[in-house]
């Protein structure tokens, strides 16, 4: 007896597929490789010299060192006003709460504007601050305020829902047991948020490497000291060198990939852990 056809409302497994595959080279692959057809005009000798100028390589280190550093600080710090924002209720809750999502909604060039009046040498902190020695605008320090600004709510957002849905009796059986309130956070809370704040590092890491617009007007934009690798880039394109532009991208590309594969199979490794460990 032949079994009857079963319709689905949605679309097929390949035609899900192919629409999936046929946005995906539109929006992502297809400019991802034009950006390397381009590059490739240059002869591997002459890319070389491009990507490792001493201008270029202080760039790298910049960028990449103060986005790895954002995205960690604002794991840090992001964790706890998460926590607040779930688990406590407080005067004034609903405008913290949307204040987190302001970097969202604010133009990164009005962002970095009023970062610059607010640490500049005679802004509003800036003029408290420097006769301390800690100088922020225009310096490497002011490139590393910038991208944590931008990064607070990809670590908030990531972690609240997880928080959410984390169950409190797990935390009341463990203080049961005995548990202490640090041995509770670190054995039984930490390890069930591990993935959710692995996934908000990377996707602040992400936006901030890439970060522009907030980051030229606080960071002074000297050479070798808080120029950032965007600004770089910006730069080779008004110059019309369009495939030194797209080598310095390319790197940043590859970079970019390569740190998000390894965060995203530490993730994948820590879910299977968690997953273990509660069967």
């Amino acid at each position: 007896m032949a079994t009857p056809r079963r319709h689905r409302v949605l679309p097929g497994f390949g035609l899900s597929l192919g629409l999936t595959i046929s946005y995906l080279s539109l929006i992502v692959l297809i400019p991802l490789a034009a950006v390397f057809a381009k590059s490739a005009e240059l002869d591997p000798a002459q890319f070389w010299h491009v990507v490792t100028t001493p201008r270029v390589v202080a760039s790298y280190r910049l960028s990449f060192g103060a986005a790895l550093l954002a995205a960690f600080i604002n794991v840090v710090f992001g964790l706890p006003l998460a926590w607040a924002l779930v688990r406590y209720d407080f005067p004034g809750k609903r405008i913290v709460d949307a204040l987190v999502d302001l970097p969202f909604a604010l133009p990164t060039a009005v962002a970095g504007i009023a970062l610059t009046a607010v640490y500049a040498g005679n802004g509003w902190l800036g003029q408290y601050l420097e006769p301390l020695g800690i100088t922020v605008a225009y310096t490497p320090l002011g490139v590393l305020v910038a991208l944590i600004f931008i990064g607070v709510p990809f670590v908030v957002r990531t972690v609240q829902p997880v928080l959410e849905d984390l169950d409190i009796e797990f935390e009341e059986a463990a203080a049961s047991l005995g548990a202490t309130r640090t041995q509770t956070i670190r054995r039984v809370v930490l390890p069930m948020l591990t993935p959710a704040l692995l996934t908000g590092f990377a996707l602040a890491f992400a936006r901030a490497v890439g970060e522009y617009g907030s980051v030229i007007f606080i960071a002074g934009n000297l050479p070798m000291v808080s120029e950032i690798t965007p600004l770089i880039i910006i730069t080779k394109l008004e110059q019309y060198d369009y495939a030194g532009a797209t080598a310095v991208a390319a790197v940043m590309l590859v970079v970019s990939f390569v740190l998000l594969l390894v965060i995203n199979v530490l993730q994948a490794w820590m879910m299977r852990s968690n997953d273990k460990a509660h069967a």
